[in-house]
């Protein structure tokens, strides 16, 4: 009998993928989702090696009770579900508890009425690590055992304050948590930096996509007197992402570990160098910027040695990564 990972936020764009993954390594997966019709459309898409549960709302004690009483043969649980929005009317209410509070609770659930589960892995993110200013500083080095400063009062400021403090308040809970209660489970958290690539099933990549994937989309859209964005930042992609999901729970030496999922560097107009050599039949209708601007060395040096050793796999090149998901875009929007 093939083990049982349940996934919550199973829309997500790094949880599609993941579940993608481990169907196609023979796992059976549950996923929750927040209605009915989300879950009916995940089933058509990913196949009858995937079930769903209805999850309405995450920062609730007690949210995933039900579901993982209904599923007593699941053994993984990897908690994917947090809110990502730059736009939130209430930082507190949309941002904050629903990270830090529903992250809490799932670890609760899980305690409590599904001790089977062995393993439990957490997606946080890079900037649980360290600040946006740290990112942008070359003489920083953090790694996997570095923490962003940030607090709550500072994430009830704006919108991107609150993204930043709900992801490190999120996970600091998460080993919190483990530390006081001591469950049978153990914890491996995943810290993603800038996440892109393709959609797991082409029906997804039509309409708006997630905040990060929306970079690679957006630059696709320029046209040939657009000014370039200045973003930049550190980049891997949504596929390794998904693998090092599986690493987290499939490895002994995971327990208890950060993993930071980090390939190399990236800007706007090394995306946009990308697109233009790749697709020809691009290059009318897009600027051309300044090819040569791609100096990135203003950027802090991330130190996850320990991380790539762990995950074991050679990741995906920016490169790989852009063309893929532009490839995938041409065929859906074609």
């Amino acid at each position: 009998m093939s083990t049982t990972v349940f996934v919550t936020g199973a829309t997500g764009f790094i949880a599609q993928q993941t579940i993608a993954l481990l169907i196609s390594k023979g796992y059976n997966v549950v996923g929750s989702v927040r209605s009915a019709a989300k879950g009916e459309n995940l089933k058509k898409l990913h196949g009858p090696k995937f079930q769903y549960e209805i999850v309405p709302v995450l920062e609730e004690r007690g949210a995933f009770d039900v579901a993982l009483k209904n599923h007593p043969e699941v053994t993984v649980f990897l908690h994917t579900a947090s809110p990502a929005t730059f736009t939130a009317e209430d930082n507190e209410k949309e941002i904050l508890n629903p990270a830090i509070n529903g992250t809490k609770y799932a670890l609760e659930s899980v305690n409590k009425v599904a001790p089977q589960v062995k393993r439990f892995v957490y997606t946080s993110s890079l900037v649980a690590m360290a600040t946006f200013e740290q990112l942008g500083d070359p003489s920083f080095e953090g790694g996997e055992d570095s923490w962003s400063p940030i607090t709550y009062e500072e994430g009830k400021t704006n919108s991107l304050f609150a993204y930043l403090a709900s992801k490190t308040l999120a996970e600091k809970a998460a080993w919190e948590f483990v530390k006081t209660k001591k469950p049978s489970f153990s914890l491996t958290v995943v810290n993603p930096v800038y996440v892109f690539g393709p959609q797991a099933k082409d029906e997804e990549a039509a309409g708006s996509l997630n905040l990060t994937a929306e970079i690679v989309a957006s630059t696709l859209r320029l046209k040939k007197d657009d000014e370039i964005p200045q973003e930049a930042g550190h980049f891997v992609d949504v596929r390794d992402v998904a693998r090092a999901h599986v690493v987290a729970f499939e490895k002994d030496e995971a327990k208890g570990q950060r993993i930071i999922v980090y390939t190399e560097k990236f800007s706007s107009q090394r995306i946009l160098n990308i697109i233009r050599k790749n697709f020809p039949e691009l290059r009318e209708r897009l600027p051309i910027g300044k090819p040569e601007n791609v100096d990135l060395s203003g950027l802090a040096n991330l130190q996850n040695v320990k991380s790539r050793k762990l995950l074991g796999f050679e990741q995906r090149s920016l490169e790989d990564s852009v063309v893929s998901a532009v490839k995938q875009s041409l065929r859906v929007n074609a």
